[in-house]
């Protein structure tokens, strides 16, 4: 239902709000218009000079035009008058058209216009749209969002070929605000413009049906719906229903009510009898708390004979201490006595002194007899040679051995070096194979999937942004139908933009990259379900880009940041956006005002780097894609136009020939790729063989060493032989001169022995001297050695007594760090039980009881809590269910005591309106009768009026000429000029009491005489001038060449029609 503005109807017409200046006197509303008594003048009218202009300030249309509409390329654009308008042409010139163009452009459906029963019929033949473009008055207290339109609203209407209108609503600036046909009828709402109200629009079909109607009730509904009363009446209708609705809804309700009611008291009744399981629950958290302090407690009455011992064990570590240091004293005391030490040291050292003077006579004996000796020694060096040589001989039998075990070796190494060059020549051949042919399939593949995509965009221009973007699409829209998202996501982004020049797609792909393929989301929640569909679709690779925005209607404005160049556009300014939400989130995420566009390179450098450059431009992009900073200049990567190109057939041809130089250059490029693998498999076979070769010739090496090893081995045994005789030679001399030599010796050795005889009784005499001073040593040492042992006893007793009182000492520290530590867990097992008992109960109780008493009695009291819970069921679930009853109780209760309420109160106001709206609908009846009346006198009939309310009928009857020569006859018996001129005072009467910013009638004079047509001018005009804040637009086929020129009175002349046509185009149209 739709909303209405609420109008003074008990008003005299010419009292309104919309008035920007007082109302004129009576007298200047008599002598705005006045009627001449020349003949050949039927009417004349003149503006009086001192009235006081008054216009309408909302609502009123200023202008229309239109394009391809019917069968007119073009109408207008028409300037209206604030007043009143006459739109003058012949029979075709487009008078119909404006009046249908002004129907349909306020959102009027097609079969109001009574020109078709659809819209497509009104596009011109062979085009494929229409534009209507309106404008509305929009000033002063009353005007619709001023901060937003300003002081006009510029309607755009387009209709395409296949019937779809499309709006645009914009400011004043030409700003567009809104697309949404929701805001226009916002707009008419606020302005109370009717479309469909034949006192607002009167066609000329709905003219002729009016005057030719034998119906009575056509007429009543025609004055019901000129005063909006028919749409108080279906306001009414809607209540009352909605009355009844409600009154169904709390009979229901109170239904519900008792039920409730039931099961509220047996839910409080449950409740009750909870208070003795109250009290026992009750008792069992103080019990538990009890518990946790009683813990508490016992630990501490553990820790206190821990404590006392760990004292008393510490005050026994003195008596430790004390022993330990007595043991200490004594064994520095034992020490500290050197008497008996110091005699046997000297005694000891006075024999010593002895002993060294016999050894060293007895030295110089032994002396004499060193040359005897030497002679010894030439045979023992004749065995070392001989040992030599065959330790060098075993020398090199070992390292002949390792040269025959490096042979082996190497003939191995031969082996598998042979071996190795045949299995990696086989390897890397089909290892190569294997890996280029998975690589050309899938460049295969890739172009194929490309390919299909180029064709398929022939019929989809989505395949253009991946195979998987028009299923994805599909999957948003069922979404979206299902009501998963609370706004339809909007997107890809680049199919919902279009080039005003193709020239610079590739600059605004470069431009936007990754945003072409990027989708809008309103919320946080969308964007997730997006997500969840993106997944479906795209488990491999990149996911289109997703942006959280919230949907606006309106484009930022960006006039203090954007860019203004005399040659170059912006991104902004080369894209037709027709979403708002786009084209926010290119601005936000791409500042496209702030970005040129530039197709020649040595301009874009010029004006981008130059001092002058110009303002708030960041950057600047080149036809080709190149990217131009102040200072910068990167390169576009990307040649071609790949979502933006509207050539598609030369897109596919270029991408098979792409494909087919890529295919040949990946041909080429594996070519290659096999004759370098190739020379590496070469490489490696030279290498391998060239190891080989150095193996062969390390063997030779180590045979040639070998051989050279045994001849060695010859050479030494021959040599030794030779040696051998040699030696013998020799040896023999040398044994000659060494007896000689002996002889020489010996009579040496008789000497020294005569000598040594004499020596050796000296010898015998210091001996003996010598085992005397021993024997007395030996005495000394026997009387020394028990005072020794005792000496050694007495230290050993000391030591063992300091190191017992030690390990006491040290084993009775260790028990009370043990103490120690086993107070500390109890401490640490103290504080935790503290901590867990203040959970429970912050406040410490004292508590006399122990924990088993307590555990006993909460064991108890929980069984008894649950044998009770069993019978009567669990206290948490009879409360819930208790509060949910009652809840449920209160708030149905409520809700019926508030209905009720509701529905007095309703019904009182209903009452109220109710005789409000009958004695509304008998004060307009009155003045309708009235001003029909004082119509009708204008021309000197007689006419009368009779309202039937109950049966919803109008008659009308009217009586030409003067009165008392004929009785009063119905409409249907006057003649055409007559009927239209009733027509004309019975819509004339409806204007005094309807509501509306303008008027539009449609060749009202059709019918009409001069005489009548001069009289209903007249009328007209004088109430356009008591009602100078509303809009009148009359059209007629009339030349209206005796009205005067003035600035309240405007005449808008059409051209007349091409006659080289034998019928209209939209005449020859299938309506269907």
């Amino acid at each position: 239902m739709s909303k209405r503005k609420s109008s003074n109807s008990g008003l005299t017409p010419d009292k309104r709000s919309r008035l920007s200046q007082p109302e004129p006197s009576e007298e200047d509303k008599t002598d705005y218009f006045s009627s001449g008594d020349g003949m050949n003048t039927s009417q004349s009218v003149r503006l009086t000079q001192h009235s006081t202009h008054v216009t309408g300030e909302v609502g009123i249309i200023e202008s229309i035009s239109l394009k391809n509409f019917m069968c007119h390329s073009l109408l207008g654009p028409f300037k209206f008058g604030p007043n009143v308008n006459f739109v003058v042409g012949n029979n075709g010139s487009g008078k119909s058209a404006v009046l249908t163009a002004l129907i349909v452009a306020l959102g009027g459906k097609a079969n109001t216009t009574n020109r078709g029963s659809s819209l497509k019929v009104f596009v011109k033949e062979g085009e494929s749209s229409a534009d209507v473009s309106i404008t509305l008055r929009n000033r002063g207290h009353d005007a619709y969002k001023p901060e937003v339109f300003g002081q006009s609203i510029n309607i755009d209407l387009r209709i395409s070929s296949e019937g779809t209108r499309t709006y645009k609503l914009k400011s004043k600036t030409g700003h567009l605000v809104s697309s949404k046909k929701e805001e226009l009828i916002s707009i008419l709402d606020h302005f109370n413009i009717q479309v469909d109200n034949p006192v607002s629009i009167l066609t000329q079909e709905m003219s002729k049906h009016f005057l030719h109607s034998k119906k009575e009730g056509d007429k009543y509904k025609f004055f019901m719906k000129a005063t909006q009363l028919d749409q108080m009446k279906e306001d009414y209708s809607y209540i009352m229903k909605t009355k009844s609705m409600t009154q169904n809804t709390v009979e229901k309700h109170r239904e519900t009510l008792q039920e409730l009611k039931r099961k509220y008291q047996e839910k409080e009744e449950r409740y009750k009898n909870l208070a003795s399981l109250d009290e026992m629950q009750h008792k069992l958290d103080e019990l538990k708390n009890q518990m946790a302090w009683a813990l508490v407690a016992e630990v501490e009455q553990e820790m206190k004979p821990m404590r006392e011992r760990i004292a008393a064990e510490e005050k026994s570590t003195i008596k430790y201490d004390q022993k330990v240091e007595e043991w200490e004293v004594t064994e520095y005391y034992f020490w500290a006595d050197p008497r008996t030490q110091t005699q046997v040291l000297q005694q000891c050292a006075e024999k010593e002194t002895m002993l060294c003077n016999y050894s060293s006579t007895i030295s110089s004996c032994f002396s004499i007899t060193q040359p005897l000796f030497t002679l010894s020694s030439i045979s023992q060096t004749n065995s070392a040679d001989t040992r030599a040589r065959e330790e060098k001989m075993n020398h090199i039998q070992a390292e002949l051995e390792d040269l025959s075990f490096q042979d082996s070796t190497l003939a191995q190494q031969i082996d598998q070096f042979t071996q190795a060059c045949a299995t990696a020549k086989e390897k890397l051949g089909r290892m190569r194979l294997v890996r280029e042919k998975q690589d050309l399939q899938r460049a295969m593949e890739s172009k194929r999937r490309n390919l299909a995509a180029m064709e398929n965009s022939r019929n989809d221009q989505l395949c253009r942004f991946g195979e998987h973007m028009p299923p994805l699409l599909r999957a948003i829209d069922e979404a979206d139908r299902r009501g998963q998202f609370k706004k339809k996501p909007v997107g890809p982004l680049g199919f919902c933009i279009r080039l005003r020049d193709p020239e610079l797609g590739l600059a605004v792909e470069c431009c936007l990259k990754s945003l072409m393929l990027a989708f809008c989301c309103d919320n946080h929640a969308d964007e997730r379900e997006l997500q969840r569909i993106m997944s479906r679709y795209f488990q491999q690779g990149r996911r289109p880009q997703i942006i959280v925005s919230r949907f606006t209607n309106t484009v930022y404005d960006v006039r203090s940041r954007a860019v203004y160049h005399p040659e170059y556009p912006t991104v902004l300014q080369s894209l037709d956006i027709e979403n708002p939400v786009v084209a926010n989130c290119l601005i936000d995420m791409r500042g496209i005002e702030t970005i040129l566009l530039i197709k020649n390179a040595k301009d874009a450098r010029r004006a981008m780097q130059s001092v002058n450059r110009p303002r708030n431009c960041m950057e600047a992009f080149t036809r080709e894609g190149d990217q131009v900073y102040y200072n910068r200049y990167y390169s576009s990567e990307q040649d071609r136009v790949r979502y933006l190109s509207k050539d598609i057939e030369e897109e596919i041809r270029f991408e098979n020939i792409k494909s087919i130089f890529e295919m040949g250059f990946i041909s080429q490029t594996h070519l290659d790729r096999f004759q370098q693998d190739m020379q590496q498999v070469s490489e490696e076979e030279r290498r391998n063989k060239t190891l080989l070769c150095r193996a062969h010739e390390e063997r030779k090496m180590a045979q040639v060493i070998k051989y050279q090893l045994y001849s060695h081995i010859k050479k030494i045994n021959v040599l030794v032989d030779f040696c051998v005789s040699l030696c013998l030679c020799v040896q023999e001399e040398e044994l000659q001169e060494l007896c000689s030599r002996i002889n020489v010796c010996r009579e040496e050795f008789e000497a020294a022995r005569d000598k040594v005889l004499t020596h050796k009784k000296e010898y015998e005499e210091a001996d003996q001297l010598c085992r005397q001073q021993r024997e007395a040593f030996n005495s000394i040492a026997e009387e020394a050695e028990p005072i020794k042992v005792r000496e050694y006893l007495s230290l050993k007793n000391v030591e063992l007594h300091k190191k017992h009182y030690e390990e006491n000492r040290k084993a009775h520290v260790d028990m009370i760090e043990t103490l120690k530590t086993n107070l500390n867990v109890k401490d640490q097992e103290l504080q935790a039980s503290i901590a867990k008992a203040s959970e429970i109960c912050p406040e410490r109780l004292d508590v006399r009881r122990t924990a088993k008493s307590l555990d006993s009695e909460i064991s108890r009291l929980r069984h008894k809590i649950n044998t009770q819970q069993d019978q009567h069921g669990h206290r948490d679930i009879i409360v819930r269910q208790y509060h949910e009853a009652k809840e449920n109780f209160s708030n149905i209760a409520r809700q019926v005591k508030g209905l009720e309420a509701f529905i007095r109160q309703l019904t009182d106001i209903m009452n109220t309106r109710h005789n409000v709206y009958t004695k509304m609908r008998m004060y307009l009846s009155v003045r309708c009768k009235y001003y029909f009346n004082l119509m009708l006198s204008q021309r000197g009939y007689i006419g009368k009026m009779t309202f039937d309310h109950k049966n919803d009928t109008l008659s009308i009857s009217v009586l030409p000429g003067e009165g008392g020569k004929a009785n009063l006859s119905d409409m249907r018996s006057l003649s055409g000029g007559e009927r239209s001129f009733s027509t004309v005072c019975f819509v004339l009467s409806l204007w005094g009491i309807a509501e509306g910013p303008f008027c539009a009638l449609d060749e009202f004079d059709v019918y009409m005489d001069m005489v009548n047509r001069r009289i209903s001018m007249d009328m007209m005009l004088k109430i356009a001038a008591s009602q100078r804040y509303r809009q009148f637009i009359f059209l007629t086929p009339q030349s209206m060449s005796s009205l005067p020129v003035n600035s309240l009175i405007r005449i808008l002349r059409l051209k007349d029609p091409d006659r080289s046509q034998s019928a209209l185009p939209f005449g020859q149209r299938n309506p269907e």
